[in-house]
């Protein structure tokens, strides 16, 4: 019952961490392509149309953030790679529950990023920090950033948890 409930609860984070980063990819790519398009559109008419994408590189920079730990979260039981020749002896149930220790690292580093990220996210508000091209301010940057770290601290423990405690079987990659 546990276990079952574990279960849909990461595989409910991962489908919310998917859909963001999709969001965000295609987002990143939206802003790319518009960028291209408008700088050669610049280039095509020698300058007499001059649409320009403002900010693209920090848009695509800060969206590429959001792609990156969302993907991070919604993949983290894919993770581990397996090497044969370390772990062919070994029973699949302690396979198993190694990979679920080695997941906890995972929960640790997010939960640290989340927690940087926030002091980060309040500093910004405070003081009024604002990005460089677009003067959008950093704290919901910050705080987005902290959000999916912390998502990443939380799959990763649930995944740790079912594997660690259960000998859940996670899809790992195998370097053979």
């Amino acid at each position: 019952m546990m276990t079952a409930y574990l279960e849909r609860a990461s595989r409910g984070l991962a489908l919310v961490c998917r859909v963001v980063a999709g969001v965000a990819l295609v987002a990143l790519l939206a802003v790319t392509i518009a960028d291209v398009s408008t700088r050669y559109l610049y280039r095509l008419t020698e300058g007499a149309i001059a649409l320009r994408v403002t900010g693209s590189v920090e848009l695509v920079s800060y969206l590429m953030l959001c792609s990156l730990l969302a993907a991070m979260a919604a993949n983290v039981e894919k993770s581990q790679v397996v090497v044969e020749a370390f772990s062919h002896g070994l029973a699949p149930a302690i396979k198993h529950r190694l990979h679920g220790g080695y997941l906890l690292g995972f929960a640790a580093l997010g939960l640290i990023l989340c927690l940087g990220l926030f002091d980060s996210a309040q500093s910004a508000a405070s003081h009024g920090e604002v990005t460089q091209d677009l003067r959008l301010p950093m704290s919901p940057i910050y705080y987005a950033a902290s959000l999916l770290s912390l998502l990443l601290g939380v799959r990763s423990l649930i995944e740790a948890l079912l594997g660690a405690l259960f000998g859940h079987e996670s899809e790992v990659s195998h370097g053979e």
